[in-house]
């Protein structure tokens, strides 16, 4: 019987949410995450439903994670900003944003970074432009994506903020 698993896999950063998903199903069929990589995930065989996966993207904070492992999280691995984590199903509960105003200010993160490279992207790509650089497009390419990026995630923070309205 196999014990190990490496899944490639393209993630856009909106879609964070559906790759926790996705982890997590993996995990209910008993493949849950050991180790990740720029676009690559190795799995482990567990018992199914054993784990939960919870992914934030974070500065690197040694301290947060040894509060996270203090809680009985165990500490997954980085993929560039991301860092993820996983915790016994029979230890209860396992979020990461226990309430709708932590999880606005997730996407918050999210968007800022976005920002910062899509405007670096725009104006390196309009700088090129302007010099006569062949492959200027590159960049506002690049911009153009992670604007699109920024969107959906305010697409999100909106709808999380209607939410909450509602339930006030």
């Amino acid at each position: 019987m196999e014990t190990r698993k490496t899944v490639w896999k393209w993630v856009w950063v909106w879609n964070f949410d559906k790759e926790e998903d996705w982890l997590n199903a993996m995990a209910m069929n008993g493949w849950t995450l050991d180790s990740v990589g720029f676009c690559v995930y190795h799995f482990v065989r567990t018992e199914p439903g054993e784990y939960n996966v919870r992914l934030e993207m974070r500065k690197y904070d040694p301290e947060y994670i040894s509060f996270m492992q203090e809680t009985g999280a165990e500490y997954i691995g980085r993929m560039m900003m991301w860092i993820y984590f996983r915790k016994r199903a029979d230890e209860g509960n396992f979020d990461l944003f226990s309430d709708l105003d932590s999880k606005i200010n997730h996407l918050n993160k999210i968007a800022r970074v976005l920002t910062v490279i899509g405007c670096m992207n725009l104006f390196i790509g309009i700088f090129n432009s302007l010099s006569g650089l062949r492959l200027a497009w590159i960049n506002l390419c690049c911009a153009t994506l992670l604007m699109y990026a920024l969107g959906r995630i305010q697409g999100k923070e909106e709808a999380l903020k209607k939410e909450r309205s509602l339930r006030e």
